[in-house]
């Protein structure tokens, strides 16, 4: 059974969806739920929001989740390969597609990212054009740009 809590973050309304102790979904706003989940607010989900407030304030760049995003084979290998995007850098869709070992998977690249059901906590938002352009993002792509500026300016006030 799919449990799903909804909460007001920074960035509007989020719900994350969790499914026998895996984080399954991330939801912004303007996406449709599914309707057969049960609302509750798990304590798999609290930590999720826990940690994802914690993103958005800049206190932290890694998440520490059992997630378990469904997709099929290529989509799998494309998201696990955004895990390796350090926080505050970005990658072109070419360079994760040579980085799974495909290079003329560009477009591929880019439907998985389109279809990544865990944005935020698998960080598609760190993937931009060959030119260093902010491309389409679920959330829109000011939040994409807010995100990859909320990193940017994190990492430049840190200690050195």
């Amino acid at each position: 059974m799919v449990k799903l809590s909804l909460q007001e973050m920074p960035i509007g309304t989020v719900a994350i969806a969790e499914s026998g102790g895996w984080i399954t979904n991330l939801y912004f706003q303007q996406d449709t739920l599914p309707h057969d989940a049960e609302r509750c607010e798990t304590a798999l989900i609290r930590e999720a929001f826990r940690q994802l407030h914690g993103y958005l304030q800049g206190e932290l760049h890694e998440f520490t989740l059992p997630f378990a995003p469904a997709g099929t084979p290529f989509m799998q290998r494309v998201w696990d390969m955004l895990f390796n995007i350090p926080y505050g850098a970005t990658a072109s869709y070419k360079e994760v597609a040579i980085a799974i070992g495909n290079p003329r998977a560009v477009r591929a690249v880019g439907m998985a990212n389109q279809r990544n059901p865990l944005p935020l906590f698998i960080p598609c938002h760190r993937v931009v054009g060959s030119d260093g352009s902010l491309t389409g993002y679920r959330g829109g792509v000011a939040l994409k740009q807010a995100l990859l500026e909320l990193e940017r300016s994190t990492l430049a006030h840190l200690p050195q």
